[in-house]
């Protein structure tokens, strides 16, 4: 395996990440953010990258007040000689956060970089420095490519817990050193509360640390916000945005459970006085865009997407999809004609378009929903289903004739090395896709791999539908539903590149980083 090793990075953990994590951010899981100097700009919330690419990323960063953003970067974490940058004024209309564009960036080396914020009143006034490093994507094939992905954060209740060391599961991740991580969504649970305690099957207690904007579903704007700044009290999660640049999507949760647009919230859900979906996404929209860092999308923009493809080198590229924003209602999704779908015929021209003019060794697609797992959403005992399945194992119908189209775009355009990544589900599983096994077969073979949650309810493994010929090779689940972190099932996956042979490994993780499930599949094939 040709990964380049990277001594500098263990270094900067122990040394200046470290110096700064302890002069700027909270002092135990829980605490408010510290201020190292009264009166000035603090960056209490820790720093993050997104979007990195072989010359270019964002850096993200909050303050406590308005600021001025400036961000250093650095060959080394010396900082001799720094290349400065002058980014935006913080101030409440974003929440006090804001991201800045590196550009000009020497690819597949490493950066380090510092976040200054100023006084706008007295640009000399500036709190202690917040740093960070990531790695620019390397134009040489034989580095090649290693990263992580999973997803689902603070669901069904169970939030940070300061008697388990909070979310554990990004310390473990930070310790493969990846070149970035996806998370496939479900950032939060803007529609689940997280109260001080939760009763465990055992008879003992789940604590969790509480905040406002978490003990009610999020309707407003600063409900919404506070959702994303909740997850931010949790210092490995710190600690691993200042290590790891991310990818990120999003699902339902950060909005509401199983929502579509057009959706009017039943007048019996007496959490929500607002009942328009399209008004609470449009809140959590913005929200979502202010504490990631996203190439595509903005605060101050209503045109900017979701959906975008990362070039990661001629090894690889990923094609994040948005199966929220486009979709249909959620239906029994029997019908025979569906031209929008789950993806909208936009998005899906998009990537049909992008996946035909790629060059890299390996196209991922990532999905923030599976493609032959049934997901229900019940409503008044009507069968609908949330995802792409509907348990029909006949010809495609509903949502999967759009699928259906996507896969044989890419066979009979010879598209290669396409493999599917998702979490959604609450369980880790692998699904091999044959056409000699399913009822539409005008595909060639493909993989989907499932990954998450990271702190989260675990559930039993979802039903497969076997329109596409899904066979379960791996999967681990609890028989229970909703079982606890504290009870295990918290899983990661990793992806890792040869740059030699150009060989794909997969590996699914759980949250302690054991192996549970290896898959190798070889470069240059249309099917595998």
């Amino acid at each position: 395996m040709s990964h380049r090793p990277l001594p500098g990075r263990r270094s900067v953990l122990r040394g200046s990440l470290a110096a700064s994590a302890a002069l700027t951010l909270p002092v135990g899981l829980g605490a408010a953010p510290a201020f190292a100097r009264s009166g000035r700009p603090a960056a209490g919330w820790g720093v993050q990258t997104g979007d990195v690419t072989a010359d270019s990323g964002l850096v993200w960063v909050r303050s406590d007040r308005p600021a001025r953003m400036i961000v250093e970067t650095s060959a080394t974490e010396s900082f001799r000689s720094p290349r400065r940058w002058h980014g935006p004024l913080l101030g409440a209309g974003t929440d006090f956060t804001g991201t800045t564009r590196l550009h000009g960036l020497p690819s597949g080396e490493q950066i380090h970089y510092r976040v200054l914020l100023a006084d706008p009143d007295d640009p000399r006034r500036t709190g202690e420095p917040v740093t960070g490093t990531f790695r620019t994507v390397s134009r040489r094939r034989r580095d090649g490519v290693r990263f992580l992905w999973s997803g689902d954060l603070a669901g069904q209740g169970w939030g940070i817990n300061p008697d388990l060391g909070g979310y554990r599961i990004y310390d473990a991740m930070a310790k493969l050193d990846p070149d970035f991580f996806l998370c496939s969504g479900d950032n939060i649970y803007a529609d689940g509360p997280i109260t001080a305690t939760q009763a465990l099957p055992d008879g003992s207690t789940w604590r969790n640390i509480t905040t406002e904007e978490k003990s009610k579903v999020a309707e407003t704007l600063a409900e919404y916000r506070g959702n994303f700044r909740y997850n931010l009290l949790d210092a490995n999660l710190r600690r691993f945005n200042a290590q790891v640049p991310s990818i990120i999507q999003w699902d339902d949760h950060e909005v509401r459970n199983n929502w579509y647009p057009g959706e009017v919230i039943a007048s019996s859900d007496t959490r929500y006085t607002e009942k328009s979906i399209d008004v609470l996404a449009a809140r959590a929209r913005r929200a979502f865009s202010e504490y990631f860092p996203l190439s595509t999308l903005s605060p101050d923009t209503k045109e900017g997407r979701v959906y975008r493809v990362l070039r990661q080198g001629p090894l690889l590229d990923v094609f994040v999809l948005d199966m929220r924003t486009y979709r249909n209602a959620n239906s029994p999704d029997d019908q025979t004609v569906d031209p929008q779908g789950i993806l909208g015929r936009e998005q899906l021209e998009w990537l049909k378009r992008e996946l035909a003019r790629s060059r890299a060794v390996w196209k991922v697609i990532a999905a923030d929903m599976p493609l032959g797992l049934v997901v229900p959403d019940p409503v008044e005992n009507r069968p609908n289903f949330e995802a792409v399945a509907q348990g029909d194992p006949g010809a495609p119908l509903g949502r999967e004739l759009q699928i259906a189209e996507l896969l044989r775009f890419i066979k009979h355009r010879r598209i290669t090395g396409t493999l599917w990544l998702t979490a959604d589900v609450h369980h880790t599983s692998a699904q091999h896709y044959q056409p000699s096994r399913a009822a539409f077969t005008d595909f060639e073979p493909f993989w989907e791999f499932v990954s998450g949650p990271l702190n989260a309810g675990a559930f039993p493994a979802s039903a497969l539908d076997d329109t596409f010929g899904p066979e379960r090779v791996f999967v681990k689940a609890p028989t229970a539903s909703n079982v606890s972190p504290a009870g295990g099932y918290q899983f990661f996956g990793e992806v890792d590149i040869d740059g030699d042979s150009g060989e794909l490994t997969v590996r699914l993780r759980e949250q302690d980083g054991t192996v549970l499930f290896t898959q190798t599949l070889q470069p240059g094939r249309v099917g595998q």
